[in-house]
């Protein structure tokens, strides 16, 4: 029985970890055996993961079991009863309290007005790369773009004042934290959720055109039910593709020749961006709790176990994709598992899908001679956060 989540990047930072692959190869269902001494499961086959996040057996519910973590987390006490569901926070929930939020979301997200903010996310993404011309190389390109392009996108979709960023990044990364202790994560929390609250609070007495004013002026939302979905809204907004944009900017530029396609053919980037989502697929790490007992791929997954899903490992599977490990800005990656799958799929995909078009173009276009400033084994990996990325990316150009 595998002991504890596999995390070390030991073949690079861009594909899952050796024991990974070897567990996928030994079969798409593992057991795992957690710190606490639960004994659990782990899903690393393509097919197996998209079944779990369709099959609504599986359920979101976080009340619905004690809470286990994968790996060794220093300051987490032992959990001896499920935690409360929080309003709001849909991720976390089953149809039909699921289905009853996200259905207030659809219409903001459609592909139609997704496209309609298009023109909006260049203007910002060619703002962000002049500011960043005008920078003495090295850079931080997390800092100086990967992080402010999302950043502003978001608060001006949701009418969150974009003055606030400093606060609500530091404690949004600050919340992804793996090892951080039960009590900081909490503390960091109230603080978004306290900040949220008020910003809600104002919006229903005096909304503009903003998502959060359309959320507002909805009378069968409550309040905590509001800020819930703000503090939702607002932290996946922004960090997922922030980490995309600077790890896809890194793993270009140590792929020369996939790089080198790109410059030449601008046409192709369409098509890298959903590979770089399969390669990548920062959001990695999923949790369900099994609702009966189920059996699943020859295995017998008993009521209350918790199932760990592995999204990298399933867009890395070679029975999905052929040199699943290598990362070719040619491949037909769509069907990837980089949003998740089911009725849990990435409520804001298409708008993610534009800020990396635009981003990368933007950047390669601009910077024709950019590389790293440092040596690879020198970045930093975002190795103990539940999005994984880079925590800053030195780079220069000529």
């Amino acid at each position: 029985m595998q002991e504890g989540l596999p995390t070390d990047r030991d073949v690079s930072p861009f594909v899952p970890p050796s024991r990974i692959t070897e567990l996928r190869s030994a079969g798409p269902v593992s057991p795992l055996l957690f710190p606490d001494g639960h004994e659990g499961w782990l899903v690393t086959g393509y097919d197996a993961v998209r079944q779990v996040l369709a099959d609504t057996r599986f359920s979101s519910r976080q009340d619905l079991g004690i809470i286990r973590v994968p790996f060794p987390t220093p300051g987490m006490p032992e959990m001896t009863e499920p935690v409360p569901q929080e309003p709001g926070l849909f991720i976390s929930m089953d149809p039909p309290d699921h289905t009853r939020l996200r259905r207030k979301l659809t219409g903001a997200f459609t592909v139609r007005r997704m496209k309609a903010l298009e023109e909006r996310v260049v203007e910002i993404t060619e703002q962000r790369l002049d500011a960043l011309a005008e920078l003495t190389p090295p850079v931080d390109l997390v800092r100086e773009f990967a992080l402010p392009v999302p950043s502003q996108v978001i608060c001006e979709l949701l009418g969150v004042p974009y003055e606030d960023r400093d606060s609500f990044e530091e404690n949004s990364a600050r919340f992804m934290e793996r090892d951080i202790t039960l009590e900081d994560k909490i503390a960091v929390y109230v603080a978004l959720s306290t900040y949220l609250n008020d910003l809600v609070t104002s919006k229903r007495a005096d909304p503009a055109d903003d998502l959060l004013s359309d959320l507002a002026r909805d009378e069968e939302l409550s309040q905590a039910e509001l800020t819930g979905m703000a503090f939702l809204l607002l932290l996946a907004g922004h960090e997922t593709t922030a980490n995309m944009l600077a790890l896809g900017t890194f793993a270009l530029l140590e792929h020369p020749d996939q790089l080198a396609e790109l410059r030449s053919r601008p046409e192709l980037i369409p098509d890298a961006v959903e590979e770089l989502l399969r390669y990548l697929a920062v959001a990695d790490v999923f949790f369900r709790y099994a609702s009966q007992d189920i059996e699943f791929h020859g295995e017998t997954i008993r009521e209350g176990s918790m199932v760990v899903l592995s999204l990298l490992a399933g867009n890395h599977d070679p029975e999905r994709y052929e040199n699943a490990g290598s990362l070719d800005v040619h491949r037909n990656a769509r069907g990837h598992l980089a949003f998740g799958h089911g009725v849990h799929q990435c409520l804001g995909q298409q708008l993610a899908r534009i800020e990396m078009r635009a981003g990368f173009e933007g950047l390669l276009r601009r910077f024709p001679t950019l590389r790293l400033d440092v040596p690879a084994r020198d970045v930093k990996l975002k190795t103990m956060m539940s999005i994984y990325g880079v925590h800053a990316l030195p780079v220069s150009w000529e």
